[in-house]
């Protein structure tokens, strides 16, 4: 494990010390978080998969190092945003409970011993909202797996566009959506994991422009939101509706694949993506 994962894990670890005991929003089962985490997040009672950390995502899905990117990219106050509270002093409360600079970590790492590029979204930090900072990580993200001829798997964790950052936070629906197509356009596999919730803007950009879509059981996926959607078309809508087994139903997803699963998932799709890269080389 690299050293920048068990120092954060620490710190992580620290905070909670003090909520020894979760409990399940589906089930209501009290689940001691220990066992929780050796279950992946996943209540054994119910199934139910809790919204993870990055740095657990990473820790659970890279083989051993992994060598961040976009690190020293750091959000400013375009707006000098103040409501109840300042945007800074939000970003500094966000910083101390997550122990992440913003809502999303970059890098690469293997998967299944295949050098991947790696994007993990994390719903703690702002929501796992996409603000400048989240929209330039993912191309820089992007450019540099163009660069390495690497694959890319994009974990999504999402309540949509940052409004602290207004128009600049909506800029970066159009900047990753052509990281992505300049990053296709060369020949590369993308793989994009949409995770509880995954909605807004990064839903209508990089979330959906993958090579295979994969999403966790029950995950949120979505635009708009639920209650918008009924105002607005005057109908009640399928109790089902933006979850992931719904989506996969209708054919807006490729698999709904259980936590445990994901990673030789992963692998699988990494090695017929190299398979496949390996006959386009023999051919030419």
């Amino acid at each position: 494990m690299p050293d920048w994962l068990p120092r954060r894990r620490a710190k992580n670890e620290q905070a909670e010390d003090a909520a020894t005991w979760s409990k399940c929003p589906k089930c209501s089962e009290v689940l001691y978080r220990r066992d929780l985490a050796a279950n992946l997040w996943v209540c054994p009672r119910c199934g139910h998969h809790f919204r993870m950390s990055a740095v657990d995502r990473i820790n659970i899905t890279v083989d051993g190092d992994f060598m961040e990117i976009g690190a020293d990219v750091l959000p400013g106050d375009p707006l000098e945003w103040v409501d109840k509270k300042k945007y800074t002093a939000k970003i500094a409360g966000d910083r101390e409970k997550s122990q992440l600079s913003e809502a999303v970590i970059c890098g690469t790492g293997k998967i299944g011993g295949f050098e991947t590029a790696i994007g993990v979204m994390d719903f703690h930090f702002r929501g796992g909202t996409m603000g400048t900072v989240v929209g330039e990580r993912i191309a820089m993200l992007l450019e540099r797996a163009r660069e390495l001829h690497l694959p890319c798997v994009i974990f999504t964790a999402s309540g949509g566009a940052r409004m602290e950052e207004g128009m600049l936070a909506l800029m970066q629906l159009a900047k990753t959506t052509a990281a992505v197509a300049r990053y296709r356009e060369d020949g590369n596999f993308l793989v994009t994991v949409l995770t509880d919730p995954t909605t807004g803007g990064v839903s209508a950009s990089f979330a959906f422009q993958a090579d295979v879509i994969a999403a966790e059981p029950k995950a949120m996926i979505g635009f708009a939101g639920r209650r918008v959607i009924e105002q607005t078309i005057r109908q009640k809508l399928p109790d089902q509706f933006q979850t992931a087994e719904f989506l996969l139903e209708k054919g807006h997803i490729d698999m709904v694949v259980p936590r445990a699963d994901l990673k030789a998932t992963l692998t699988r799709l990494l090695d017929y993506a190299a398979a496949g890269h390996r006959a386009r080389t023999a051919a030419s």
